[in-house]
């Protein structure tokens, strides 16, 4: 600082600013951690469970491989020379391994995969473009063999061919289908590049491939247009239909042949008028059998009535009458089975008559058959032929080519890939370590940056290096104490925690005073709520405990609390004093107006008698001044709360009329910055900073923020007593 304070006891203001360097602890950093965890912890689950959560959602990558051995380095002599196709340094180790990633083995994979192959490398696009986008294409085989490295073994001759894919199967196919093309180029490589019969072979199976591909397909084709599963089973299945139709035909005529004859026989018996229930079908034809018997019980019963009664007695009409309805009854079941009779023949003839064009049908879709065998048969065989050629050329190149270079390949496989039965991403145990991981860093980098970005004050090197001021004291929470017993802790004598920390700052600022009794204090703070009343109201009974006359004055005009904490009327103190014309002729002890109360042994209470929206005409009134300096005649020692600093300009003011000031500062509120600011207003003044008092920390901060021994001891000796 450029001007050095006016302390009793050097502190750090007197060093050159830049010297005023924190030097932490672990401790220090266990405590900036702890105080922070709150905002720290949340975030970082949050970022490290959101980052965790985005890769567990990564689309699944199978990963295999397939393991290839050079053999060891030999000699080969052969009719065109020295041919040396082994691995014998760096360099050559090197040429494989490009040879392994080059664009033309890559291509040459991808000819080589069979159609099945492809539709398997395929089923991931062909899944992603059914979700999202149809309209696209599906990937070419190149494009679908997925990522492929190439790996050499250290110190050994082993290089593995390690695939990526989306689908495990696909991975397996693309590894085994590198290591075996490669070897394939190795022996083209070995066995000469211009063999007239290698290359003739070769050129003569691919066009037999093409060939028996084309063939193929036009019987694929055939089939397709005349709908044939298959000749052979087309024809048994028209034969089987036409047996099957044959059988049902003959059945049908036959029954046509009965019915015919029944029809026949009923005819002659109606132009012969004899009883066509002589005919079994017109005898037992539905109800014929039944109502024929009634009829013959109606009969007899009207022989028998005859007998007894004559023709106009009631019971013999009645036994007529019912022989004549059970007769019409008779006749139309007789007639009806006459009917049903013709009805079945009908549908008999109709039945045949089906039966007969289906048979006709049939036998045409099997003259269609029969004519079609010829030609499919004929595309059948030389689709066969053309398959038979083209393995027999392609067996044929195999054995040319491995009889050939067989004994000179200095390569072989050591392990194929397999299909890998589990995902290598996402990796869920590697997602979780590092998501910790970034947890835990995050919030320890969160918690450590708020530290170092937070200006507000802490601890005792917070106010004696940074700020360059003295520490007065510590004053704990008193949470344990009722809230209208809190300002008269000292005055009282109370026994309560935090007492002796009130008379440690009594001590203290005897000890850092230069000024001798009467004399006035000033006490304030840089923000409202940092405990400035208490620590004048306990401060002031520290005084009066200790055989000073004290005067307590309440110059916060705009908020007075001092006539609450106390239980007296403000009715009368400053402002009515000043509003009354402001007298000094009197003894200001017994002026009605200032209205100066006793309220415990030795102290005194001037209130402010009422509020003040701009109390500044009173505390910038020379007459202020003259009544501080009469009031020290009758007084050891007036201590005024004021305002706080930052708030409002009223104790500046006051400043300037007092002879010392006690900054106060609770934990955790102010910031550094500003207190720093105000300190040094105050000090470019007249008066003398005795220091600043720390509030509000509990005992377990005390221990952790402070960084002297006797606060500790304090602690356990005073909080082991209460």
């Amino acid at each position: 600082m450029a001007d050095a304070p006016k302390f009793n006891q050097p502190s750090a203001g007197d060093l050159p600013e830049e010297d005023a360097v924190e030097r932490r602890t672990l401790r220090d950093y266990y405590i900036i951690i702890r105080e922070r965890v709150r905002i720290a912890l949340p975030i970082a689950v949050l970022v490290a469970a959101g980052l965790g959560y985005y890769q567990a959602r990564e689309t699944p990558m199978y990963e295999t491989r397939a393991k290839m051995e050079f053999e060891k380095p030999e000699t080969v002599v052969t009719t065109q020379g020295v041919v040396d196709p082994y691995i014998r340094g760096e360099a050559d180790l090197n040429t494989a391994l490009i040879n392994l990633e080059s664009q033309n083995l890559r291509t040459r994979v991808a000819e080589s995969l069979t159609p099945e192959q492809v539709k398997i490398l395929q089923r991931p696009a062909l899944k992603h473009q059914a979700a999202g986008h149809p309209e696209s294409s599906p990937p070419t085989a190149e494009n679908s063999l997925g990522k492929v490295l190439i790996e050499p073994s250290r110190n050994s001759y082993i290089i593995s061919v390690i695939v990526r894919h989306e689908e495990p199967e696909a991975a397996a196919i693309v590894a085994n289908a590198y290591i075996t093309q490669y070897m394939r180029s190795v022996m083209e490589n070995l066995g000469g590049k211009n063999d007239d019969a290698i290359g003739f072979l070769r050129e003569r199976a691919r066009e037999l491939e093409k060939e028996s591909k084309t063939d193929e397909e036009k019987l694929q084709a055939y089939m397709k247009e005349h709908q044939l599963v298959s000749l052979d089973k087309s024809l048994d299945m028209v034969s089987s239909g036409l047996v099957a139709i044959n059988t049902n035909l003959q059945a049908s005529r036959l029954t046509l042949l009965n019915l015919d004859d029944l029809v026949k026989q009923v005819e002659a018996y109606k132009k012969e008028n004899k009883n066509l229930l002589e005919i079994s079908y017109i005898a037992n034809h539905a109800s014929v059998p039944t109502l024929r018997i009634q009829l013959a019980e109606f009969q007899q019963k009207q022989a028998l009535l005859s007998e007894r009664y004559l023709e106009l007695h009631p019971k013999f009409v009645d036994a007529v009458n019912e022989a004549a309805i059970a007769q019409s009854r008779f006749d139309r079941a007789v007639q009806t089975a006459v009917t049903d009779l013709y009805a079945a023949q009908a549908a008999a003839r109709q039945s045949v008559k089906s039966l007969q064009d289906e048979y006709a049908t049939q036998e045409q879709q099997a003259l269609r058959l029969r004519e079609l065998s010829v030609d499919f048969s004929t595309l059948q065989n030389k689709a066969s032929v053309s398959k038979s050629n083209y393995l027999a050329i392609l067996d044929r190149l195999n054995q040319t080519t491995t009889t050939k270079i067989l004994e000179k390949v200095p390569l072989h496989i050591v392990e194929r890939a397999a299909i890998p039965s589990a995902p290598y991403s996402p990796n869920i145990p590697r997602i979780v370590r590092s998501s910790v991981g970034l947890g835990i860093a995050l919030f320890l980098g969160i918690a450590l940056s708020l530290g170092f970005l937070d200006d507000r004050v802490k601890s005792a090197w917070d106010i004696e290096s940074f700020i360059g001021a003295n520490l007065l004291g510590i004053i704990p929470t008193l949470n344990s104490v009722k809230e209208d017993e809190r300002h008269t802790l000292v005055l009282e004598g109370s026994q309560a925690p935090g007492v002796e920390a009130f008379l440690s700052v009594y001590s203290a600022a005897k000890i850092s005073s230069k000024l001798d009794f009467p004399k006035s204090i000033l006490i304030t703070s840089t923000i409202p709520g940092e405990g400035k009343t208490l620590v004048s109201c306990n401060f002031s009974g520290s005084f009066a405990r200790h055989g000073k006359r004290t005067l307590l004055i309440d110059c916060d005009l705009r908020r007075p609390m001092l006539h609450r904490h106390f239980k007296q009327p403000n009715t009368s103190g400053l402002i009515s004093w000043f509003e009354a014309g402001a007298s000094l002729e009197a003894d200001p002890t017994r002026d009605p107006q200032l209205g100066i109360s006793k309220v415990g042994e030795n102290l005194w209470l001037l209130t402010s008698g009422g509020r003040s929206k701009s109390p500044t005409e009173l505390l910038e009134n020379p007459v202020f001044g003259e009544l501080l300096e009469r009031l020290k005649k009758h007084f050891d020692l007036v201590v005024i709360d004021s305002p706080p600093m930052g708030a409002v300009t009223d104790s500046r003011l006051i400043a300037e009329r007092v002879d010392e000031v006690i900054y106060v500062c609770r934990f955790n509120h102010a910031y550094r910055k500003h207190i720093k600011l105000f300190i040094k207003a105050l000090q470019h003044g007249k008066n003398d900073v005795l220091g600043i008092v720390l509030n509000g920390l509990s005992p377990r901060r005390i221990e952790y923020y402070s960084n002297y021994r006797y606060y500790r001891s304090y602690k356990k000796y005073y909080g082991a007593q209460t």
